[in-house]
């Protein structure tokens, strides 16, 4: 063979060589991530011919494919609108998926590996390949209940089943309808979209997981539960409750929501201060029992730890490297202070649940087409945040605050509401946010709620969380107990 002719072959067999490891490495190193890569058109026109599966509540589709005479082969439709958005959230050619549809997104598109023996049995006997049925927690009448009651309102409901931690009830305001950014028209999916990122009051947001506040009064809560694990205080215990107090090495008074002390020479007892809601009780408690008794109450609560449920959920957290008049504001639920909705929820629920709080959830299970189970959610602790006997105490702490303190307009005649109000500053010349987290029945609680109201002073004369957010969350509890 002459040297041009061998140099040829070499050539030739390099270009082999070179097209060999390239195809290898697209082929099994890089074909995941192809496939993942967003915008790419092949990938999403493939996962739109397959019938993806539905998202249920109470066995009732709330996000379902339907056939489609495009390109596209089916549709995604929410036949329930706004009212589960929050749940399910988006499925969209142009824009992907959010909430369930995005973290359950490989088990709904039949892509996910856990669904590779039925796969495996689809090609087998010719069937259509089909995506997988999420079955959410939500109970309908409580979501429905917690929608209507919250109305146009901006701000959220949570409401949690305490023994297992089921999410029964996720309302945020305002919010969108899906059915708008799942359309195959894509010239209107566009203006949607445009509509709704440049609305100022944010549809798209999850006030109830991914939006934090200044908790306010219903940090209270907390604070009592670190008094009473103390073992330094009782719910009759003597505290101070003057009608101002001045703030430690400071010339700032903090001031009571209401004119005068809280009780004769300006003295209360812990369960009266919680009744009625009383600054500078809770501000002195809090400053006896010093910032790491109250920062570790808080933490056992939940505040500081990352939740998923499955979408991710803000970390609510307690200020570090107080000083003494932070401490004070702190510790009624003010100056850093962060809370969200869900997290209150899962204060008052590990009070009715003994002290254990449970890990919230969102997906009872998954099930395929033929409705058999592939995987399921097990209830699960989450922390023991007090003693079943300081829960005791905290649950006739609050029932105080409902039966004759702040919380009166939650009332359900015939059943034991236990709540607190809360009242939360977060501007100077800003209408407060309201507040309010319960549960029922006392004796044997069925849901655990928290209600929201962003600036909820302006829906009323009092801006207190016992005007507008309690009746709220009156409506939401006799939904869970059939009221």
């Amino acid at each position: 063979m002459n040297a041009p002719i061998r140099r040829l072959g070499l050539v030739v067999a390099a270009m082999f060589c070179a097209l060999l490891i390239a195809t290898t490495t697209i082929q099994f190193f890089q074909a995941k991530a192809l496939n993942d890569r967003p915008g790419n058109r092949r990938t999403l026109l493939s996962s739109y011919a397959r019938q993806r599966g539905s998202i249920l509540v109470g066995g009732n589709a709330v996000a379902v494919s339907k056939p489609s005479n495009d390109e596209y082969k089916w549709l995604r439709t929410y036949p329930q609108g706004t009212t589960y958005a929050a749940a399910t959230g988006y499925y969209s050619f142009l824009y992907g998926s959010s909430a369930v549809e995005s973290r359950y997104g490989s088990l709904l598109s039949g892509t996910s590996d856990q669904l590779f023996y039925r796969r495996f049995t689809d090609i087998v006997t010719g069937q259509k390949p089909q995506g997988a049925n999420v079955d959410l927690t939500l109970d309908a009448k409580v979501q429905k209940a917690a929608k209507s009651a919250l109305g146009s309102k901006v701000g959220a409901v949570v409401a949690l089943d305490p023994k297992t931690g089921a999410i029964l009830a996720m309302v945020t305001s305002p919010t969108y309808d899906p059915n708008e950014l799942s359309g195959h028209d894509l010239t209107t999916v566009q203006k949607n979209w445009t509509s709704l990122i440049k609305n100022t009051s944010r549809p798209l947001l999850n006030r109830a997981t991914s939006e934090l506040y200044p908790p306010g009064s219903t940090f209270k809560l907390i604070v009592s539960a670190a008094a009473l694990s103390s073992g330094k205080y009782t719910p009759q215990t003597s505290v101070p409750g003057p009608a101002s107090l001045r703030l430690p090495q400071t010339n700032t008074t903090l001031p009571n929501d209401f004119s005068g002390a809280c009780g004769p020479g300006g003295r209360t007892t812990l369960i009266h201060a919680l009744e009625i809601s009383c600054n500078t009780a809770f501000a002195s408690v809090g400053l006896s029992l010093g910032q790491d008794a109250v920062a570790a109450q808080a933490q056992r609560f939940g505040f500081g730890q990352q939740l998923n449920i499955p979408m991710s959920v803000a970390a609510s957290r307690f200020p570090t490297g107080l000083d003494p008049a932070q401490l004070a504001q702190s510790s009624i639920g003010q100056y850093d202070v962060q809370s969200t909705p869900l997290q209150m929820a899962m204060v008052s629920a590990g009070i009715a649940n003994g002290g254990r709080v449970m890990t919230p959830y969102l997906v009872k299970d998954v099930r395929d087409d033929n409705l058999d189970v592939i995987s399921s959610t097990d209830p699960k602790l989450f922390s023991t945040a007090v003693s079943s006997q300081v829960a005791s105490e905290l649950k006739t702490m609050m029932l105080a605050v409902v039966d004759s303190g702040t919380g009166t307009r939650a009332q359900i005649p015939g059943v034991q509401v236990a709540g607190k109000t809360g009242t939360a500053q977060h501007g100077q010349g800003l209408p407060a946010h309201a507040w309010f987290t319960a549960f029922a029945p006392a004796d044997n609680p069925k849901i655990a709620v928290a209600v929201l109201v962003e600036n909820g002073g302006k829906y009323g004369a009092e801006a207190g969380g016992g005007s507008v957010a309690a009746p709220i969350a009156k409506q939401v509890i006799e939904a869970g107990i059939g009221r």
